[in-house]
């Protein structure tokens, strides 16, 4: 298997002032494969909101180097990590991030205009995806307008919408039902085993690990377990 995402003795650390240095991450070693479902969980305060920074190359680090498709990115210019971001990588939140002045369908089709797609496939492919994920007849409803639930399909549909190899989710079922939650972690298994993208979810929550095929333990700025899962 390719490895699309690779961590190398990472370490994140923050200047504090007076306080001195903080460190959150240390001696990250971590390989993620190509059709890879990993499910990185921890208690609070174990560095998982500052990994998945790292992980969806939204940051980077103090020390080490993180690869993502063999490119380093802390060697990138920003434009072009941006570029690779975007193309490689759709993001689910647990507040849905989604823009309250735009419809359904606009906030589907931004990520698709930020890498210049034709305006006309764009909307035509924001279309499909909101079809898919149940949400055809709420294609011009604005966020306010809608569930929790159908706000994260909207942010699902948004995270799928340039094709990305990688799904990165933060806690994509945070703020949601049961049931909901559960359409939500079969979706994300759907695209792992028929799509074979890679997902990776950011979680506290171990109900969750089950859907994953490997978990990745974090305590106190350090992987202490790294293991597939028994199905």
């Amino acid at each position: 298997m390719d490895s699309i995402l690779k961590l190398s003795n990472v370490w994140k650390i923050y200047d504090m002032g007076r306080a001195g240095p903080l460190t959150v991450l240390k001696k990250i070693n971590l390989d993620i494969n190509k059709g890879d479902f990993v499910a990185i969980t921890g208690p609070s305060g174990s560095g998982k909101s500052t990994m998945m920074n790292l992980v969806g190359a939204l940051d980077v680090p103090s020390k080490g180097a993180i690869y993502l498709k063999g490119k380093k990115i802390e060697e990138m210019r920003e434009s072009s990590l941006a570029e690779l971001r975007g193309e490689t990588i759709g993001f689910i939140f647990q507040q849905f991030n989604l823009i309250p002045t735009l419809s359904a369908l606009q906030n589907v089709m931004l990520p698709m205009e930020f890498i210049n797609e034709p305006s006309s496939f764009a909307k035509e492919r924001a279309e499909k995806l909101l079809k898919i994920l149940g949400l055809g007849d709420r294609t011009h409803h604005k966020p306010t307008e809608l569930s929790g639930g159908q706000q994260q399909r909207v942010a699902i549909a948004r995270a799928l919408s340039n094709d990305p190899e990688v799904i990165l989710a933060d806690e994509p079922t945070g703020n949601l039902d049961s049931e909901t939650g559960k359409f939500v972690m079969n979706f994300l298994g759907e695209l792992n085993k028929k799509e074979g993208k890679t997902v990776i979810l950011i979680t506290h929550d171990i109900h969750l690990v089950k859907y994953a095929k490997r978990v990745v333990q974090l305590k106190d700025g350090m992987i202490i377990k790294d293991k597939k899962v028994k199905k």
